[in-house]
C-alpha cells in the first residue's frame, strides 16, 4: 500500500448509497461498508466518509467511477506519496467534475501550461484571468461544497483497504 486519502460522499440519495458502495468496492477490490448519516445540509439525503490506503492513482479511479450519477456530492482525496503527488477530485451536480494535482505541501499546483492559456485568454479578452484562476483552483466547487463540508464535522469515518 502506497497512497492514501479520504473519500467523502457529502450528499447521496439514498437509494445510491449501495451503487456508490459498489462502484468503489469494484476499485478497491475488496467489499465496502460506508456508514452512512443524515445530511444536515439537504433535506432526505446521505453522507459517508471513509479513510482508504492503496495503490497510487486509486483516488482517480474511484473519482473516475463515480462522476456523472446526478444529484451525488463527493470529494476524494489522495495523499502524496513516495514519486507521487497527490490529487484531490470533486463533483457536484451542477459544477461536474473538477480535479487538481497535490503537493507534497498541500497546495495546488498548476501546470505552466494551464496558467500560459488563461493569461493568453485574459489577454485576448476570451475570459478573466481571475476566474479561470477560481476554477483552477476549484473556488467554484469549494463554495457548493461547504455547507456539506461543515455539516459533516464530528461524523463517523471508517477505514477501507484495498486488496493487494
Amino acid at each position: 500500500m502506497s497512497a492514501r486519502g479520504v473519500l467523502y460522499v457529502h450528499s447521496a440519495q439514498p437509494a445510491l448509497c449501495p451503487h456508490i458502495e459498489w462502484a468503489v468496492a469494484g476499485v478497491l477490490g475488496v467489499p465496502v461498508d460506508l456508514t452512512w448519516t443524515p445530511q444536515p445540509a439537504a433535506p432526505n439525503v446521505l453522507r459517508a466518509q471513509a479513510e482508504w490506503e492503496g495503490r497510487a492513482g486509486i483516488a482517480a479511479a474511484i473519482a473516475s467511477s463515480l462522476m456523472g450519477w446526478q444529484r451525488l456530492r463527493f470529494e476524494i482525496t489522495e495523499d502524496a506519496s513516495a514519486g507521487v503527488d497527490g490529487s484531490r477530485h470533486a463533483y457536484t451536480p451542477t459544477l461536474g467534475a473538477f480535479t487538481a494535482v497535490i503537493g507534497a505541501a498541500g497546495d495546488i499546483m498548476i501546470p505552466e501550461d494551464r496558467l500560459r492559456t488563461a493569461m493568453m485568454m485574459a489577454t485576448q479578452g476570451r475570459c478573466v484571468l481571475e476566474d479561470e484562476l477560481d476554477k483552477m483552483l476549484g473556488r467554484p466547487w469549494d463554495e457548493e461544497l461547504e455547507p456539506f463540508r461543515y455539516a459533516g464535522d464530528g461524523a463517523p469515518v471508517r477505514w477501507l483497504h484495498a486488496a493487494v
